[in-house]
């Protein structure tokens, strides 16, 4: 185990006054340096070439982040900052990709207060968003839903059929099966797709700032453990989306189980539960109109084992599966996107926190080495200050954590040294990963 206050990386040890202070240095000094792009900037779209993700014509692998709360916050003036602030630095750290919600179902500060009712408040909100993340060279996964209560998910859905007597069944998991919830769902992704965006004037669906939608955050179907209730949603749902816009990729938002009918990967699920949640990620995968997978890790959620050794055990194994996956059985490209060790867990110190990433992030990059399927990681998450109530087990604030700092913007160095870098990107990285060397 790596000491308190300090980092392995390839067998070296680095003193934390000594790492902190070069990364002031690279933080303080770049600052506002960073591309700064404007609104006639032509920019490309992310596309699939097999296994691989293209820009331009080159291989895109790439490290980011999550900060699932960035359209509620710029829905107020005082919290508004905070989104140039993550932004700015999670391009600071050569990062290029972020992750968060497109959507906010009949909570506070909803976006959909009701069925086909929209707070344009919020929709500008989102709008500003994307215009900020397009400044800092960041794309954008968007999802639409969330399987989980939190900012209304498929379970207010449920409630809006309900009130209106016309829902089916009081299950949250009529979201995927009711024909109403399902009329309900595609116009809240209709409205989305071709909002014209306040502020660039370009529909959301003309906008490469936007990397890919995620049909739903990590959903599950408890109530059909065959996985035929999920499958079906997700090819009516897929197919939907593209009916609309076909520039831009799409994913599920799968965790990453194994289900009843991937037999041969069963041993890899972190335990017999997990086959009995509805999905199945390689089933769920292969549909045509899905452009790549997505998974997540979270061993100290998902398994009894409380062994820190074991947990790096199972994420090195977890991610090697679904690359394999990738480059074998579906010959698309696989993003982890969501990945987090919980600072609950007994005895938890950051520094296994740091060594849980890395494991992930070195399988990553030697499967980029190799031209593989493993596109990119996306941590969970990164908040800024003064946001002690929306700080799960897992978020951070990346400056404030040196040594992870340091490890996830060296993966954005490592990536670019052996892919390249968005052209967008490469002055800004020939400094930063020059200055990472001193």
């Amino acid at each position: 185990m790596v000491k308190s206050g300090m980092v392995g990386g390839n067998g070296v040890f680095y003193p934390i006054v000594g790492f902190a202070s070069c990364v002031t240095f690279i933080y303080l000094s770049f600052g506002d340096l960073w591309i700064n792009i404007h609104s006639d900037t032509k920019l490309s779209f992310v596309e699939r070439n097999g296994s691989q993700f293209i820009v331009d014509g080159r291989p895109f692998y790439f490290n980011g982040w999550n900060s699932y709360w960035m359209m509620d916050h710029a829905v107020d003036i005082s919290r508004k900052h905070r989104i140039k602030a993550v932004l700015q630095a999670g391009a600071k750290m050569g990062l290029t990709v972020c992750r968060t919600w497109a959507f906010n179902d009949g909570d506070y500060n909803a976006l959909q207060i009701s069925p086909g009712r929209f707070n344009e408040n919020v929709f500008r909100a989102l709008d500003h968003v994307i215009a900020e993340a397009r400044r800092y060279g960041i794309r954008l996964i968007l999802c639409l839903v969330n399987n989980l209560q939190a900012y209304g998910g498929k379970s207010q859905y449920v409630k809006w059929a309900w009130e209106e007597v016309v829902g089916l069944s009081p299950s949250n998991d009529s979201f995927f099966y009711d024909p109403t919830i399902r009329h309900y769902f595609k116009n809240y992704i209709k409205t989305v797709l071709t909002r014209k965006n306040t502020i660039t004037g370009i529909e959301f669906r003309d906008d490469p700032t936007i990397f890919a939608w995620e049909l739903i955050n990590e959903p599950r179907c408890m109530t059909d453990k065959s996985g035929d209730t999920l499958q079906d949603w997700i090819e009516e749902m897929s197919t939907f989306v593209k009916s609309i816009d076909r520039k831009h990729l799409l994913t599920v938002g799968l965790e990453g189980f194994y289900g009843p009918k991937s037999t041969k990967r069963l041993t890899v699920n972190p335990e017999w539960w997990a086959s009995d949640v509805g999905t199945d990620f390689i089933r769920n995968s292969k549909i045509s109109t899905v452009d790549f997978a997505s998974v997540h890790i979270y061993p100290d959620h998902w398994s009894h084992d409380p062994r820190f050794e074991s947990k790096l055990k199972f994420a090195a194994k977890w991610t090697l599966s679904h690359i394999e996956d990738g480059d074998k059985e579906l010959k698309k490209p696989v993003l982890f996107t969501e990945f987090g060790l919980s600072k609950e867990n007994k005895d938890f110190d950051h520094s296994q926190r740091e060594r849980f990433f890395k494991v992930i992030l070195d399988v990553i990059y030697k499967a980029a080495k190799l031209n593989k399927s493993g596109a990119g990681s996306l941590v969970w998450q990164f908040l800024v200050e003064g946001m002690e109530e929306f700080n799960d087990e897992f978020g951070f604030i990346p400056w404030k954590r040196p040594l992870t700092y340091r490890l996830l913007t060296e993966q954005s160095c490592r990536l670019a040294r052996i892919q390249g870098a968005l052209p967008s990107q490469m002055e800004y990285l020939r400094r930063l990963c020059a200055a990472r060397r001193l």
